[in-house]
Parts: C-alpha cells; structure tokens; sequence
C-alpha cells in the first residue's frame, strides 16, 4: 500500500449524520459524487445534502432515485444590507462561533455568508456532526464558514479545476487546506501537486480513489465488437475531442471503415461540428449530445475502443481522473488515453490500455488502429483493466477509505480557523457532545426537505 493511500479502517465513520456541501446537486456531469453517497450510506453513513444552486439540468441519471439523503437547496441571492443584518442577527443565538467570525465574515462575499449561515443553522438543529464539501471552490468556501460557525470540523474533496485552473486562487486553497480536518483528492498525481504547492498545509491530504458500482457495470467479453470508438464527456479544450476526430480522418484517408460517437454536451459543440464537416466525416463521427448513465453505459459496452484523449487546457484547466474511463474499464472496452494527471494510474500503457502523448491526432489514430486490429491483445488488455478497477476503484473501496477519512476527522478536536486559529473556541474532541441533535419531531421540521426529480 502506497503511503498516499488512505488506510482502510474497521471505524463506524462519524459519530452521527454528516452533510455534503455541493454547489449544484443533482448535477448531470458528476455522477462521481451521487455514486459516493450511495456509497456512505450503504455503508450506513446518515447524510444530508446541502445544494448552493438549484439544479440546471433537464435530466437526471436513474442512480439519483436511489440516494436517500434529503437534499437542502440553500437561498442564494442578492439581498439588501439590512436584510443580511436581520439574517445574521436572527442566527447569532442559534451559531456559538458567530461573534468571533466577523472579521472573517466581512472578507467574503455576502451570499456566500448567508449560505453558510444557512446550512450552519441547520447542523445545529439536525445534530449534523461533520461536513464534506466537494471541490476546494464556493462549496467549500461555505462549508468552511459554516463549520466555524456550528462549531464542527469540515473536510473536501480537491479534484482537478479547482486545483490546476488559472484562477484558483491559491492563497485561499492553502487557508482552506490548512483549516480542514481532513483533505481528499482523487489521485496520486493530485496529491503529489498540493504537497509540493502548499507544503505543511498539505499534510492532512490523502488520495481516495473515486469508485465506480460495479454490479451496474458488468464485464463484457470484448471480442466481435465493430470497429466503433466511442467518447464521452463534455464539450471543452480539455477533452481533446478536436483530436480524436482529426485521428478518425487519419483513418479514414487510410481506408479505414472506422466510425465514431461522441456523447456529451458542451461550449464546443458548434467547433467540433464544424470540424467534422469540414473533414468529410459526417457519415463516420456522430455528435450524439448528453446521455443518461444507462445509455452510455450501452454506448461504451458496444464499442470496441473508448478514446480519452485529454489535454491540459491553455487555461491550465485538466482533467483529474475521469470517472467514465474507470466506467469503460469496467465494461471491457480497450481505453486509449493520454498521460493527464491521475490517467495512468488506471490506464497503464500496455497493461490495461494504451496511452499517446495529448495533442498528437496521428500517434492516438495508430493506438485505436493498433487495437481494432488485434482482437487478442484488445482482449488481454479489457481484462487486466477490469481486475485492477476491482481492485482499486470499487465503490466499497472507496467508501471503505472515506469513511476512515471521516472517523479521523471525527477524533480530531475541530480546530480554530481565520481570525480565530490563535484563540481557543471551545472544540471539543468529539463534535457531538458540543453539537447535540435536537428532538426527532423538532428536527424533522426544521427540515427543508424536497424531492429531487428523478
């Protein structure tokens, strides 16, 4: 087991219900995180949801009508100076940690105050007991305040843009890696990147692996499958789509009957359709649009190649570790990817894939013809994928080590943060005894509670 790894533990998890910060859920594109929750509470982890945006999405994946948790979507809005007074002031005998954050409140934008209070509130009236923000940005910006205010430790999940993005803000990821009980991030590259960055603040961070369930993605032998190569994910630089269609019309110029599907939607749409038109492809390459996981999950299944050609955007934008490549693995189809990131620590070139340099149409168009060629090898390579995606990136396993992210964060006392690091706040070791759950019926109707569509 490598050091980064997070041990996996015999501990409960938490001592009680923790609630997960997002900025928008449901959120089409992150299946990573509806998967994560199904996960903690099969695992018997009590969650509630806290969504900083109301869903924009005009469809739902079929996954979502499993999750059980509630899900809160908090107020956000421009609001007057005095109705933000009224707001905070109505809070201040609810939020023990009110008082001495005002000078850390006054740094931030209001809104982002006002949701903080929000969901602190309601920690305090459920007897929430830890909160876990996903993505180190606006999720966790609030996250963070409304654990100081509530009084109870907090931890994230870093992924990719906001790590590597030009405007991350850099000065306010290391105050939040630095307040955090505990950091996750989703590959080893990832974690290499914030210990070098930010140092001692970095300490904290381990990788968890995102996971994937497997009994939905069921191996298929990958033998007789057309020559089809399928890529899914949405419609920006950072997906490298421009390439893989410029591969296609390598092989094509060669005479090869190739076709391709690109499933996913996106700013680029309207470019890449422009591409394919102006190579002659429209009979080859299709734009099919977003997809629900069970359609891709057909899609992938039929193809016999499943194209990944990430690159690291003129923004600094990349991807971290694709949850659809581990989706593809799964299923048996061959992967070709580039070296991105946390890429090959699934995709490892000539084990359990193929991976070209990023930005290189003819050396990705020689991987694809490489394995539509040799059936053999295609298989040998499917298989060696599904065992290490076993191994590695179940969903048990991953909610195996977040649930010991969870229960060392719960052990820890809920350190002071901003102004406040240099006095003390009362913590204690265990977030419950200073947070205890209000009655059943009072918390119930404290709720807000609304159904998520389907």
């Amino acid at each position: 087991m490598s050091p980064s790894e997070t041990a996996p533990s015999t501990a409960s998890g938490p001592p009680g219900r923790v609630g997960y910060v997002l900025k928008m859920y449901p959120r089409f594109s992150e299946t990573f995180v509806v998967n994560e929750i199904l996960a903690q509470e099969a695992a018997g982890t009590e969650v509630d949801v806290f969504s900083l945006r109301p869903p924009a999405d005009a469809r739902f994946h079929a996954a979502l009508a499993e999750v059980r948790a509630g899900v809160t979507w908090v107020p956000w809005s421009s609001v007057r100076a005095s109705e933000a007074w009224d707001r905070l002031g109505a809070a201040a005998d609810q939020l023990p940690g009110l008082a001495s954050a005002w000078p850390e409140l006054l740094r931030h934008d209001v809104r982002d105050v006002l949701q903080a209070v929000e969901v602190a509130t309601a920690v305090r009236e459920r007897g929430l007991v830890h909160l876990h923000a996903h993505f180190g940005s606006v999720a966790t910006t609030v996250a963070r305040l409304a654990a100081r205010l509530a009084r109870v430790g907090y931890s994230f999940t870093a992924h990719a843009k906001d790590i590597f993005h030009d405007s991350v803000d850099e000065a306010d990821l290391r105050v939040k890696l630095r307040d955090a009980l505990a950091v996750v991030t989703v590959s080893d590259y990832n974690l290499e990147h914030l210990r070098t960055r930010f140092g001692p603040a970095a300490d904290r961070v381990v990788r968890v692996y995102n996971g994937i369930d497997l009994t939905a993605f069921g191996y298929r032998e990958p033998a007789g499958r057309p020559r089809h190569v399928v890529s899914v994910g949405r419609l920006v630089e950072k997906k490298g789509l421009d390439d893989l269609i410029g591969a296609v019309a390598l092989l094509a110029a060669d005479g090869d009957p190739v076709t391709c599907d690109v499933i996913g939607s996106g700013p680029l749409h309207d470019d890449l359709a422009r591409q394919v038109e102006q190579l002659g492809l429209t009979d080859r390459v299709r734009l099919l649009g977003a997809a629900t996981q069970d359609e891709v999950r057909e899609h992938v299944a039929g193809a016999a190649v499943f194209a990944a050609p990430c690159v690291v955007g003129t923004d600094g934008n990349r991807d971290g570790l694709p949850t659809v490549v581990l989706e593809a693995m799964a299923l048996g189809t061959a992967v070709v990817a580039t070296p991105v990131t946390g890429m090959p620590e699934a995709v490892v070139d000539g084990r359990t894939g193929r991976l070209v340099p990023e930005r290189a149409p003819a050396e990705l168009a020689a991987a694809i013809r490489g394995l539509l060629d040799d059936e053999a090898a295609r298989a040998d390579l499917a298989r060696a994928a599904r065992a290490l995606v076993e191994q590695r990136f179940d969903r048990d396993v991953q909610a195996q080590g977040m649930r010991a992210v969870f229960a060392r964060a719960g052990s820890e006392p809920v350190r002071p943060t901003g102004d406040a690091a240099a006095e003390s706040v009362g913590a204690v070791a265990n977030p419950a005894v200073a947070n205890p759950a209000v009655g059943a019926a009072g918390a119930e109707g404290a709720r807000r509670r609304e159904v998520v569509p389907a």
